[in-house]
């Protein structure tokens, strides 16, 4: 698209150069053709007044009279040839060998003068014009250049953008992050994408729901039904019942398996909740929450993004994580609480560390390796938090680890938002395009 929109553009600047510059060299190395023979003309017609005014008043001809009009620093050297009513000769200025441009004149009394310059001046006068437009066209046309590339860049871009946000929603992220362009065609396009994005957030949640919903509606039949057949097993005397009940047992067990399945193939099938979360945006919704009870405490919360580099997560999920650690540094830490991000350090955004620290006196070593366990807490929690919090994270393509014991340090590591997804690094430098809007007709 960027090529070809430079392409149009060049070819365009590049005929409206010809048609306006092809002319205009030949019209300007004719005009200055024309000025060098009729300033020409001029000074021989000037010195033939000259000889005629000498011839009236009686005085002599010689070829000193002739020097002065020879040329000067802003004329060309001229070679002067005048013939006298008698036939004498006068002869003045170099000699000029090849082809001159001449000018002859011829006086009333029967004087004639020639006057001739070399016809390499004026053809070089004439280079010097067309060397000038050439060197403007030229110009012309490398300026059309840097605006066709500008222009095509400006163009394409949002475009690019465009097909990031549907790499967005076809991947699964059902609210791709849009910005308007201020092309209203594409504008009108992303804005159907929303609407796309939303419709498909209404089917796979009414979907999610369903199924939560008939997980729901049949797991509890299913398991009355087991209990019912488990009874009558144990219950009956009769042999042949007992072994029907057994075979409905198994069927039942199938049957639930089938159900599991088919419960977890529609989760699968319904695509990720992940989407591309901007971690400056989670972390003032957290301040805004725990800020009052830290400052009610008399401690700082600092949170911090250096890094800027959206990361793939939910985003309820990644909030009800980093305020379960915010939470526990509250409860069972000390001094300034810091929540603050990293890059992974491998020379691309291949994923983002968020390490969550406070100066208090840590993680006892007996409770270390079993911290994200279930009912495993080192104060008077129920111990649920961290194990959760650390399935939501791996849920998200994630990690939650403890990498340092005192003073106490969790780790969130979490999937950067590809470049080749994310709206801010797909464009050419300068992230945001905007360009002038149009007005829509009515």
């Amino acid at each position: 698209m960027r090529r070809r929109a430079v392409q149009m553009i060049v070819v365009a600047v590049a005929v409206a150069v010809l048609i306006t510059g092809v002319p205009m060299a030949i019209f300007g190395g004719l005009l200055v053709w024309d000025d060098e023979q009729r300033t020409l003309d001029l000074r021989a017609a000037g010195l033939a007044r000259a000889v005629e005014r000498r011839i009236n008043n009686g005085d002599e001809l010689d070829e000193s009279m002739l020097l002065p009009w020879v040329g000067g620093d802003v004329q060309h050297p001229a070679s002067i040839q005048v013939l006298g009513p008698d036939g004498a000769e006068y002869r003045t200025g170099p000699d000029l060998e090849g082809r001159v441009l001449r000018s002859a004149q011829l006086t009333p009394s029967g004087a004639t003068v020639v006057m001739d310059v070399d016809l390499m001046l004026v053809q070089w006068q004439v280079a010097r014009v067309v060397l000038l437009i050439a060197a403007g066209a030229a110009l012309a046309l490398a300026v059309g250049i840097v605006v066709a590339r500008r222009q095509a860049r400006n163009l394409s871009a949002p475009l690019i953008y465009l097909a990031a946000s549907a790499e967005q929603l076809g991947s699964g992220q059902v609210r791709p992050r849009m910005e308007p362009s201020g092309i209203e065609e594409i504008d009108l396009v992303a804005a159907e994408l929303v609407r796309t994005a939303d419709r498909m957030a209404g089917r796979l949640a009414a979907e999610r729901q369903f199924a939560a919903d008939a997980s729901h509606q049949l797991r509890t039949p299913l398991t009355a039904l087991s209990m019912r057949l488990e009874e009558i097993l144990a219950l009956s005397e009769q042999e042949d019942v007992r072994e029907e009940a057994r075979a409905s047992l198994e069927q039942l067990e199938r049957l639930t398996g089938v159900v599991e399945e088919l419960l977890k193939t529609s989760r699968s099938a319904s695509g990720g909740t992940t989407e591309a979360v901007h971690l400056h945006e989670v972390f003032v919704q957290q301040d805004t929450e725990w800020a009052p009870a830290f400052a009610e405490a008399g401690r700082a919360l600092v949170l911090d993004d250096p890094v800027g580099v959206p990361v793939l997560a939910t985003p309820g999920s990644l909030a009800q994580v980093l305020a379960t650690l915010i939470e526990n540094s509250l409860k069972y830490g000390a001094g300034t609480t810091t929540v603050r991000t990293r890059t992974s350090g491998k020379g691309k955004n291949t994923g983002v560390f968020i390490d969550v620290t406070d100066e208090g006196e840590g993680v006892s070593d007996d409770v270390a390796p079993d911290i994200f366990t279930k009912h495993v807490s080192g104060g008077t929690g129920t111990g649920i938090g961290l194990a959760l919090a650390k399935d939501l994270v791996t849920a998200d393509g994630g990690r939650l680890e403890l990498s340092q014991r005192r003073p106490p340090v969790f780790t969130i590591f979490l999937n950067a938002l590809p470049a080749s997804l994310d709206p801010d690094v797909v464009l050419p430098q300068g992230g945001l395009v905007t360009v002038g809007r149009r007005r829509r007709r009515r």
